[in-house]
């Protein structure tokens, strides 16, 4: 039987990059095999139709002979430019290795290459800042953990005067291979840990790891309208790598204390405003605070508490605003309380003169009392 075209096997366009060859080969190869289909011929024969076409495809110049010449170019019985291949060219545990490479550390093109470098990991600090301080933006000063070489061993982690010596178990290279059945799993060194190196003499100063701990000092900027639980990443300041890995990046998660005055919603403020019996009645101009500075605005007459008044452009403008948000001032009408002999007089004249006035001064508990008077009769 002629073989399918390879680019068809894995299922992807022929100027497919190697990214999207290798997804679609894990993919497959998952799919068919044999383990996940024990009893099935048909899956047998699919995942070595995947593998082989993997082999080729993955393979630069295997893959330009494949395209120039098609299956004649990577017949290991021809040579068409050069470039002999076929799926005789690498085993089983090549082939699928590629599926636990990012599990394991491992991978094609890092085989026998020494010791296996390791990216450092990523840190968090969680940062408190006022509520002004996430509006207008600002600089703080941190401290975080970090690693410096031992000035002792001078990172080697070894005792002075001695040296670390190489890893009988994997001879230096940083990783071994796991047989069992059809897979061969490369995984980092269980004796030296990956680094390719044993140390019999740990420098006492920081007991064989080369690196001691401190602290170091870095300034965080704080863009305007950040919000809380946003998350400001200072590359390479994270934890260190190993064996000349990258270092991880440090996140700064912010937290935003609480606000006596404010409650931010959003690009939103909120705020509670107290006025008194008198203003609520009649009317009047009154200011409230903003993050700025204090504007003033006219409360009409009859107001009620719980009243909410809109300003516009008042709020915060946050790093992925145009514009910035509105303050919503929420009105509580405050009760006189510790009242004089006189005040008291007064106020039990005014509510007398109230109460006879009926439902055109107090609207809301004619309504009410309307509503009891239904329900019970």
């Amino acid at each position: 039987m002629a073989k399918r075209d390879f680019y068809d096997v894995l299922g992807v366009a022929k100027n497919a990059s190697d990214e999207e060859i290798k997804k679609a080969y894990r993919k497959l190869a998952m799919k068919y095999h044999p383990d996940r289909n024990p009893d099935s011929k048909t899956a047998e024969e699919k995942f070595k139709e995947v593998k082989e076409a993997y082999e080729i495809l993955s393979d630069e110049h295997k893959r330009e002979a494949y395209d120039r010449f098609g299956h004649a170019g990577v017949d290991p019985n021809m040579n068409m430019g050069g470039h002999p291949g076929g799926p005789g060219g690498a085993d089983f545990a090549d082939a699928f290795g590629d599926i636990f490479g990012d599990i394991f550390g491992g991978g094609r093109g890092q085989r026998n290459s020494g010791p296996q470098m390791f990216r450092g990991a990523d840190l968090r600090y969680n940062l408190d800042i006022t509520l002004e301080e996430a509006a207008r933006g600002s600089t703080k000063t941190i401290r975080v953990p970090s690693w410096d070489n031992c000035e002792t061993c001078h990172g080697s982690g070894a005792k002075p005067g001695t040296s670390p010596t190489t890893c009988a178990t994997c001879n230096g290279q940083g990783q071994v291979r796991m047989q069992q059945g059809f897979f061969s799993i490369q995984q980092p060194c269980p004796t030296c840990h990956g680094t390719g190196k044993t140390i019999k003499d740990p420098c006492p100063a920081c007991h064989g790891a080369g690196k001691i701990r401190r602290n170091k000092t870095l300034e965080v900027k704080i863009p305007a309208g950040i919000d809380d639980g946003m998350r400001i990443r200072s590359a390479g300041n994270g934890e260190p790598g190993q064996n000349g890995g990258p270092p991880g990046d440090l996140y700064v998660e912010i937290r935003i204390l609480p606000n006596q005055v404010f409650r931010r919603e959003g690009d939103d403020l909120h705020c509670d405003i107290p006025i008194s019996f008198g203003i609520a009645a009649l009317g009047g101009e009154i200011e409230v605070p903003t993050l700025n500075n204090r504007v003033a605005f006219n409360i009409p007459a009859g107001t009620q508490t719980g009243k909410t008044f809109r300003l516009r452009g008042k709020g915060i403008k946050g790093v992925r605003s145009s514009q910035p948000g509105d303050l919503f001032c929420h009105v509580k009408v405050e009760t006189p309380v510790n009242l004089t002999d006189r005040e008291k007089e007064l106020m039990r004249e005014f509510d007398k003169l109230i109460i006879e006035g009926g439902g055109k001064h107090s609207p809301q508990a004619k309504s009410w009392m309307d509503k009891v008077r239904s329900l019970f009769s």
